[in-house]
């Protein structure tokens, strides 16, 4: 943790000459350095050969749990995020680095100091249609995670994505962006990873994971890459949708939900098949979209004191909201689980669904911005009815 800090504190301390030079030029386009909310700090060397931006960003999160009678049973207040963001390139604006460092236990994912690493990928743009990454970054399935944290419209993802996600991995990243922005146009995606997430290091099994995913936009691209923002904050003139679909096989998982999760037991391995379906639609503030997704995994449940066991079996998310002058923004969220009958034993119940209504305040778009979430959950069937049923949250978002 010391030495990533330290680091930090060294790039910023050899960019911080270049921060204090005058600015004898008063034209934006002169300027070494630029500065702007959302956008980071931004440094371009002459002639293009290298180019710097820094973003830093920080959720605060206060949350209160209410149990079937409105008691409450607990009480969250914590820094949910706080992360540091570098991207650029080096040589030629075709090679591009991204870097990102948490430094909560929910960022990082704490296994070990290690995890504080979110992402740490070198791409190569041989053409402007294609990229080719190496390096640690989100596995590109499933459209919920491959937003960012930062560009929500609730406080948090649903928990069909909780449960089902793709995480991050090291591997091979290949994008293809079909050349074209208004008319039918769309992108597919491809990678290859080694299988038990972030910063991992070696897998003695030999298993990989491969992942493919296809988006299609019959009605041309979202602006201001609303593909991968959740709100109409563009506030799109005319209709534009999404509809994507991936697959990802993991072959040979030593945990549970493949890129997280706990460790098999005794060294046992499963193969695990995630599939992911999507749409996304946003015209003048409204937006709706719907995720479904599930996983397969042959012997899910294993015969150990740990109780040890791989969730199976599939879920639906459906949200929609409205943004308000590009102020506020009204969103109602139904999420629900559906395990499969050999792990529901272990599941604790038949049907898992919780409803989410939201309401944010956007004061700088998504970087300065304050979110408030009520939801209630229900599960049918359940083992015990020991669990939250009502939920309060309040965050504030900021990014620089």
């Amino acid at each position: 943790m010391r030495r990533n800090i330290t680091l930090i504190i060294a790039i910023l301390a050899y960019i911080h000459p270049v921060f204090s030079q005058p600015q004898v030029n008063s034209t934006a386009a002169a300027r070494p350095v630029a500065v702007e909310i959302g956008k980071g700090i931004a440094y371009r060397s002459p002639g293009e050969g290298f180019a710097l931006t820094l973003r830093l960003r920080m959720q605060d999160l206060v949350a209160l749990s209410f149990d079937r009678d409105f008691t409450l049973t607990e009480i969250e207040a914590r820094i949910k995020r706080l992360q540091v963001k570098f991207d650029g390139h080096i040589g030629s604006p075709r090679l591009t680095y991204s870097i990102q460092i948490g430094f909560t236990g929910h960022a990082a994912n704490a296994r070990s100091n290690a995890d504080i690493i979110g992402d740490a990928i070198v791409r190569y743009r041989p053409t402007p249609a294609w990229s080719i990454g190496l390096g640690q970054a989100k596995i590109q399935a499933n459209r919920a995670q491959i937003a960012s944290s930062g560009v929500l419209e609730f406080v948090d993802r649903s928990i069909v994505n909780g449960e089902f996600h793709a995480g991050r991995d090291f591997g091979l990243f290949i994008r293809y962006d079909m050349p074209r922005d208004e008319g039918f146009t769309f992108t597919a995606k491809t990678s290859i990873t080694l299988g038990e997430g972030r910063n991992w290091g070696k897998s003695p099994n030999g298993g990989l994971v491969y992942t493919r995913r296809v988006e299609l936009y019959p009605l041309g691209r979202f602006k201001e890459k609303g593909e991968t923002t959740e709100g109409d904050l563009a506030h799109e003139e005319r209709v534009k949708i999404a509809v994507a679909g991936a697959y990802s096989y993991n072959r040979k998982a030593m945990r549970t939900h493949g890129q997280d999760g706990a460790l098999l037991p005794d060294g046992a391995t499963r193969n695990l098949g995630n599939w992911y379906a999507d749409i996304l639609l946003k015209y003048r503030g409204f937006s709706f979209c719907a995720d479904f997704m599930g996983r397969t995994c042959p012997a899910p449940v294993f015969d150990d004191e740990a109780r040890t066991w791989i969730y199976t079996g599939w879920g639906l998310n459906v949200q929609s909201g409205y943004v308000i002058r590009k102020k506020w923004e009204i969103a109602l969220r139904n999420s629900t689980l559906f395990p499969r009958a050999e792990v529901q034993a272990r599941a604790g119940y038949r049907r898992d669904n919780r409803t989410s209504l939201g309401v944010s305040r956007y004061i700088a778009g998504h970087a300065l911005k304050v979110q408030a979430d009520i939801s209630y959950r229900h599960r049918s069937r359940a083992a015990t009815g020991n669990y939250t049923r009502w939920g309060f949250a309040f965050q504030l978002e900021a990014e620089i």
